[in-house]
C-alpha cells in the first residue's frame, strides 16, 4: 500500500525549514547543506547495511535497507534512510534499478532510477569539461604535459565496452595532438567520489582544485587548479552537492545522493546526506556497496573519518540462494539465467557456502563492530533452511539473527530485524572502528593490510606499471592517503571464480591511480573494469513506454 505524504509535509515533519528546500517537481526536494549550520550533525544512531559476496543479480540489500527503515518508522521511531543514486549503466544492464523492490521501495522509484535531479549529468559534464580544458591547454601550449602524461579520461553514465580504449585527436593538427585514452562509467569518476566526500561548497572547491589530471613535463603533478578549471567545475556542481530528499512507499524519509560504485569506488551515498539524516533523525539506515570486503571496509577507512561517526550496528544481508552460489557448485555469470537448482533445498551446498557468511562476519568483527545477520527470504526458501542458517550465523559470531521479508511484506516484514537491530543499538557495542592500517603507513603496507586482514589473502603482487605508479604517487607526497581497492565483488579475492572463503591467495595489483581530489589512492586488481559492458540480455531489451507515457519493465 502506498502511504506516501506530500514531500513538503514530510520535510517539515523532519524539522527542515522552507528556505532550506528546493523543489524538483512534486515528489522530490534538494536540501541545502546550510542545515548543518543550525543542527548538530551526529544526533542519531547509525546502522550500516552490508552483505555477503553477492550473485550477479544482487541479494536484496537495498530492499532490506529500505524495509528496515520502514519497520523502524512503523514502530514509531524517528528513522531516516540514506542510499546511493542508481547509475543508468546497471539500470539498463543486468542488475536493473537500484530503488529497492516489491513493497520496500523508494518513491518515486522510476524517477530515482532515471534522470532524477540531474546530479549524474552534472558530474558527467564537469568531468568531461576538465578533459576538454586539459586538452585545450595542451593544444595551445599553455600546459606542458610529459609524453603520455595526460591521464584524465572522459565518462559516460552508460555501459559501453567499445569506449574503454579509444584514440582522440585524429584528423590532423587542428583537432589537437593524438592520444590514447578512453571512457569510464560516471559512477567511477573521481568527481563522483569527490562529491560524496564534501560537506559544503568551500570543501567542494578545495577538493576540485586538488584533482590531478596528469604529469607535467617537469615531472610533477598537473592539477585542476593549475589548469584554472576548478571554478567552472564548481559552478556545474553547485546544485548537485545538495542531497535529494524523497521517501519510501510507506512514507519514511529517504535521502538519495551520489552513486560511486562499491567495487571500483567508495560505494557510499555521501557524507553530507548521512550528516543531514543524522542531524534530523534518531536512527539512520545507510547502505554500503556490495559485500563487507568492499563497501563496508571502505566506509570504515574512508567515510567514517570524514563523517565523524562510526556505525553503531552493522547488518549483514545473506540469502540461502547467495550462499549456495558461494559453494562453488554452480558457475554464475552476468547475462546468464539463475540456475533453478539454487531455489531447491541443498543442505551440502548451503553448509559449504555458509563459510562466506562466516568470512564476512569475521571482517565486521576485525573492524571492531557488532553484526546482525538479516536472512533475506526468497520464494522457495524452506523453514528448515532458514533455521539452519540462523544457527550457523549465531555460531559464526552474529550478535542477532532475523529473517527479513520486506520484499513481500514491506516494513512489517522487517519488524523482527528492526527489533534485533535495536537490541544491538541498546547494548552500545558499536560506534568505534578499529582500522587495520594507519595513514602513516606506506601505501604498499596499507594495501597488504586490507588484503591479509580483510580479504584473507597471503600476499600482494604488483605489475611493473603498478610499481612505477606507486613510487610516483609517494614521491609526489600523497603517500599518507588511504587506499580504495577496486576488485571483483563476487569473491573475497581478485578472482571472481574463487567462491566461499578463500585464503592464502596472492592478490594481483594491475594499476595504482591517484585520486587526490577525492582523497584516496585507487588500487585496481585482477580484471576489474571501470567501464562495464552490456550482457546478452540486458534490461535495455525489456523496457518500453506505452501510448500514455507510462514506463513498462523498470523494476526497483
Amino acid at each position: 500500500m502506498n502511504a506516501t505524504r506530500p514531500i513538503n509535509d514530510l520535510a517539515h515533519g523532519l524539522g527542515l525549514h522552507s528556505d532550506e528546500l528546493e523543489p524538483y517537481g512534486r515528489t522530490k526536494l534538494k536540501v541545502s547543506p546550510t542545515v548543518l549550520e543550525r543542527l548538530a550533525p551526529t544526533r542519531g544512531k547509525l546502522v550500516l547495511v552490508t552483505a555477503i559476496s553477492p550473485t550477479p543479480f544482487g541479494e536484496g540489500k537495498t530492499t532490506t535497507t529500505i524495509g528496515l527503515g520502514d519497520a523502524l518508522h512503523g514502530m514509531g521511531r524517528r528513522a531516516a534512510i540514506t542510499i546511493r543514486q542508481p547509475s543508468l549503466g546497471p539500470v539498463f544492464g543486468t542488475k536493473g534499478g537500484g530503488a529497492g523492490g516489491g513493497k520496500a521501495q523508494a518513491y518515486p522509484a522510476e524517477e530515482l532510477n532515471l534522470h532524477f535531479t540531474g546530479d549524474a549529468h552534472a558530474i558527467t559534464t564537469a568531468h568531461n569539461l576538465l578533459t576538454s580544458v586539459a586538452e585545450a591547454r595542451q593544444f595551445h601550449g599553455l600546459t606542458q604535459f610529459a609524453a603520455g602524461g595526460l591521464w584524465w579520461k572522459r565518462v559516460l553514465d552508460l555501459t559501453d565496452r567499445a569506449l574503454r580504449e579509444i584514440v582522440v585527436g585524429l584528423g590532423g593538427k587542428a583537432n589537437g595532438p593524438m592520444r590514447e585514452t578512453g571512457f569510464d562509467i560516471t559512477a567511477a569518476s573521481e568527481i563522483m567520489a569527490l562529491l560524496a566526500r564534501v560537506r559544503n561548497h568551500r570543501e567542494l572547491k578545495e577538493r576540485l582544485e586538488m584533482l590531478v589530471v596528469g604529469e607535467a613535463q617537469s615531472g610533477g603533478p598537473v592539477t585542476a587548479k593549475d589548469l584554472e578549471a576548478a571554478g567552472s567545475l564548481a559552478v556545474l556542481l553547485k546544485d548537485a552537492i545538495s542531497p535529494n530528499l524523497i521517501q519510501t512507499l510507506e512514507g519514511t524519509p529517504l535521502f538519495a545522493h551520489c552513486g560511486p560504485f562499491g567495487n571500483i569506488a567508495t560505494g557510499h551515498n555521501s557524507v553530507l546526506a548521512d550528516q543531514l539524516a543524522l542531524a534530523l533523525a534518531d536512527v539512520v539506515i545507510t547502505e554500503a556497496g556490495f559485500g563487507s570486503d568492499l563497501g563496508f571496509e571502505k566506509f570504515c577507512h574512508l567515510v567514517s573519518p570524514l563523517l565523524g561517526k562510526a556505525p553503531d550496528a552493522v547488518v549483514v544481508v545473506a540469502t540461502i540462494r547467495g550462499l549456495k552460489a558461494n559453494s562453488g557448485k554452480w558457475k554464475l555469470a552476468v547475462g546468464k539465467p539463475i540456475p533453478k537448482e539454487l531455489s531447491e533445498p541443498d543442505p551440502e551446498a548451503l553448509e559449504r557456502g555458509a563459510q562466506n557468511l562466516q568470512a564476512h562476519l569475521r571482517i565486521v568483527s576485525t573492524l571492531g563492530l557488532p553484526a546482525v545477520v538479516a536472512i533475506n527470504r526468497f520464494p522457495g526458501d524452506t523453514d528448515a533452511e532458514l533455521e539452519h542458517l540462523a544457527r550457523l550465523a549465531k555460531g559464526f559470531g552474529a550478535k542477532e539473527v532475523a529473517v527479513a521479508e520486506a520484499f513481500a511484506k514491506g516494513g512489517p516484514g522487517n519488524v523482527e530485524l528492526a527489533k534485533a537491530v535495536e537490541v544491538v543499538l541498546a547494548s552500545g557495542a558499536g560506534g568505534t572502528v578499529e582500522p587495520v592500517y594507519s595513514v602513516d603507513q606506506s601505501l604498499a603496507s596499507k594495501i597488504e593490510a586490507v588484503v591479509t586482514q580483510i580479504y584473507g589473502g597471503k600476499s600482494v603482487s604488483y605489475s611493473g606499471k603498478a610499481e612505477t605508479q606507486l613510487k610516483r604517487i609517494e614521491s609526489w607526497g600523497y603517500g599518507k592517503l588511504p587506499v580504495c581497492i577496486a576488485k571483483t565483488p563476487y569473491s573475497l579475492s581478485a578472482d571472481p571464480n574463487l567462491k566461499g572463503a578463500p585464503t592464502g591467495f596472492d592478490f594481483p595489483v594491475t594499476a595504482v591511480e591517484l585520486a587526490a581530489g577525492a582523497g584516496f589512492v585507487k588500487v585496481l586488481s585482477g580484471e576489474i573494469m571501470t567501464m562495464p559492458g552490456l550482457g546478452k540480455d540486458p534490461a535495455a531489451f525489456h523496457l518500453d513506454l506505452d501510448e500514455k507515457g507510462h514506463i513498462k519493465g523498470l523494476g526497483g
